[in-house]
């Protein structure tokens, strides 16, 4: 993650149901679906003003740590996170087993 988004905190909009992370007063976001303790990740969006800086990344990262810390299981719905979790397959440690099979798939 670069360092401008290190200090940068986390929200879980439980209201909207997503994770937010604010740079520079835009806000990149991912929506979830909740059920017990499992997360789908379902679509990341990040304003055309923060492009190509790596926001989408950082909040990637981030709300993957936030599952992680939590205890949460992730069913990675959204293109980006499933590419960033095949990319970095340390993260398969968060979803079920039963899903990791779409993993193989070219």
């Amino acid at each position: 993650m670069k360092e401008e988004f290190l200090n940068l905190p986390l929200t879980k909009n439980e209201e909207a149901k997503r994770f937010e992370l604010i740079v520079d007063g835009h806000i990149a976001f991912i929506d979830y679906e909740e059920e017990g303790k499992i997360i789908k990740l379902i679509h990341t969006e990040s304003p055309e003003a923060l492009a190509g800086r790596g926001a989408a990344t950082a909040l990637i990262e981030k709300t993957l740590n936030y599952l992680e810390e939590n205890a949460y299981a992730l069913i990675p719905l959204c293109p980006l996170v499933f590419a960033y979790v095949k990319r970095h397959p340390e993260w398969k440690k968060l979803v079920p087993s039963k899903y990791l099979r779409l993993f193989d798939r070219e």
